[in-house]
């Protein structure tokens, strides 16, 4: 099985119109700093002294939160990490995965000029403190739970 992969206004509208939720795969660092307005943070990967390391919790925070068939948009900094995250989640059985491409900081080509906008720049809502249950630590807590 595949996804369907969007652009960020693409994806705010399947958010406000069609009650998917928004999964932000970045570190929590990454999130911290500014994220999608309701996100969630469930990262793929955490950051630390040595880099990004996988986040063994990723798959099991993720089922302990959503059913197998809810609506879900995920993303990322710049496209990459959403795209693994996605095929992750699509193997593990969810059925309803879109992927945002751009991410929150935009897409560019492989010399780096930009070549579609993010989050961010698009203009979206956006917040730098999680809504109460939609950030990492409460999420991993409630799948401990």
């Amino acid at each position: 099985m595949t996804f369907k992969r969007v652009s960020p206004a693409e994806a705010a509208k399947l958010v406000d119109e069609e009650g998917y939720q928004f999964i932000d795969v970045r570190s929590v660092p990454e999130f911290d700093a500014g994220h999608p307005k309701g996100a969630f943070n469930v990262p793929l990967n955490h950051a630390g002294p040595a880099g990004m390391t996988p986040n063994p919790d990723f798959l099991r925070v993720v089922q302990a939160t959503f059913p197998k068939d809810a609506k879900i948009v995920v993303a990322c900094k710049a496209g990459g990490r959403s795209m693994k995250a996605a095929t992750i989640l699509i193997d593990a059985g969810y059925t309803n995965i879109v992927d945002q491409r751009a991410g929150w900081s935009g897409a560019a080509d492989p010399f780096g000029k930009g070549i579609e906008p993010g989050w961010q720049a698009s203009g979206l809502p956006t917040a730098q403190t999680a809504e109460a249950g939609r950030a990492w630590d409460s999420l991993v807590s409630h799948a401990k739970s």
